[in-house]
């Protein structure tokens, strides 16, 4: 991901005050040294004063192919010196309105003899000066902006946000990158998981590779003994494995792992879904049976597994991934009124990076609702602040972003070998389920560790997608 950085300035000021070009110059280049300290690939193309810079800076951002054009407002600057610089690159633009001090001393200001230098002084701080133009104008042709007012130095608040809209910017650049693989097909008769994969291109870019269970299958008989006892191996350093899981079973789940980093390093998978429904096809279903101690694994470095073939939030898990929150696939488990906690988790895979101590592996001897029996993790999210996420089809068409902020909190959980947690709202469980619900996501969500709804908010902006917090 690349970021575009530009000052802007007026070419008639600087023969008239003495060192104000140098001295907005040493500005960006602060605000460049600031900015890379939240990403490195930074193309900065100086301070623009006139229409020709800006045509060519415009051209530089183009062919650089940047994702985000921070706009740093240094002094007054004609609109139509601005306009050229974004309007090719057709990325969303942040408007950096700072001030580089907290106020002006206006005695030492007052005290100058030379009315001159006065207002050249004045103009090194006029930032906000210029922002109503820029917007106006923005506004009027189509250029999508949002702006940042605060100071160069010493306001954490300030660069705080910056370093949000940097890491949503990050988000959206992985997003539209990744190739999301879809395995088997959706779970018959659960119609709100049903999606348009159009929509998914339309709003996130990236790529999806529809993928057959056999393809899994073959990979599997391609797994040595010694890859499998390895595999096996790891699965007792990473998980907290209970006495009665069958040997076999762990067997047949260490096979299966080794195929499926087989099949995401074929395919360059950033994240996947999967659901097969079974017709006695043995090899299909033992392949599907013995899933989720391999997914859960992946689900940990990077490849958020969604099961259910629940791609929108295969989608959601991959954005909290992504923001380094984890995002672990749940639903609704039942309410607990008496200590006003919702209990949710889900069946299969879980994001085991993001758990509550280690993630015990248990038997099962049925798998409900589906094919098969196996071993399967049974977690807790970490007990702290959390967001959940869900990517919401709307009606009539589209995506949109739904946001929850709770806590995840201790407490007996159903152990009964799926992912579990107790989380709070600070708006109550009853209003929270009902809030949320009223939104229309489908039944499953992404859950990470951390308050981020500010920058899922963010990452809407960019993403030109509505975004709703619930709480």
């Amino acid at each position: 991901m690349k970021i575009g950085l530009f000052g802007i300035g007026l070419d008639t000021y600087w023969p008239q005050f003495v060192g104000l070009k140098e001295r907005l110059e040493g500005y960006l280049k602060q605000v460049e040294k600031n900015l890379s300290e939240h990403h490195p690939h930074i193309v900065n193309v100086g301070l623009v004063d006139t229409p020709d810079k800006a045509f060519e800076a415009g051209k530089k951002f183009k062919t650089e192919d940047v994702d985000l054009i921070f706009l740093y407002v240094t002094t007054y600057a004609l609109s139509s010196t601005v306009l050229p610089v974004v309007q090719r690159a057709k990325v969303p633009v942040i408007i950096l309105n700072l001030a580089p001090e907290a106020s002006i001393d206006y005695q030492s200001f007052n005290a100058m003899t030379d009315r001159t230098q006065m207002t050249g002084e004045w103009l090194a701080h006029c930032s906000a000066c210029p922002v109503p133009e820029i917007a106006n104008v923005f506004n009027r042709v189509g250029v999508t902006f949002h702006q940042i007012t605060g100071m160069l130095h010493k306001d954490p608040e300030c660069w705080n946000e910056i370093g949000e809209w940097v890491q949503a910017a990050k988000v959206a650049h992985t997003m539209a990158y990744n190739r999301l693989g879809c395995m088997g097909h959706y779970y018959s008769g659960m119609l709100d998981i049903y999606s348009d994969l159009t929509q998914h291109y339309a709003h996130f870019g990236g790529h999806i590779e529809l993928l057959e269970v056999e393809e899994l299958a073959e990979l599997r008989k391609e797994v040595s003994k010694q890859e499998m006892a390895e595999r096996l191996q790891l699965f007792y350093e990473t998980f907290d494995i209970q006495s009665d899981c069958p040997i076999e079973d762990l067997e047949s789940a260490a096979k299966t792992s080794v195929a499926l980093d087989r099949l995401v390093a074929k395919h360059k998978l950033g994240s996947m879904a999967y659901y097969y429904k079974g017709t006695g096809n043995l090899e299909n279903e033992e392949a599907i049976a013995s899933m989720i101690l391999g997914n859960s694994l992946l689900t940990a470095n990077g490849v958020p597994v969604a099961g259910e073939y629940e791609i929108k939030n295969a989608q959601a898990m991959k954005i909290m991934d992504s923001f380094g929150a984890g995002g672990s696939f749940t639903e609704y488990y039942a309410m607990d009124f008496t200590h006003d906690v919702v209990l949710m988790g889900h069946d299969g895979p879980g994001h085991i990076a993001i758990a509550e101590g280690k993630t015990k592996v248990r038997p099962l001897k049925v798998y409900h609702g589906k094919v098969g029996k196996g071993v399967s993790v049974e977690m807790s999210v970490k007990n702290g602040p959390v967001t959940l996420l869900s990517v919401v089809e709307k009606r009539g068409g589209g995506l949109m972003l739904l946001v929850a902020e709770g806590k995840s909190v201790a407490g007996p959980i159903l152990e009964i070998g799926n992912t579990n947690s107790r989380y709070q709202f600070p708006i109550g469980a009853r209003k929270f389920v009902n809030d949320w619900n009223s939104h229309g996501p489908a039944h499953h969500c992404a859950i990470g560790v951390g308050h981020i709804g500010s920058k899922i908010r963010k990452l809407g902006a960019l993403l030109a997608m509505d975004v709703v917090k619930v709480c």
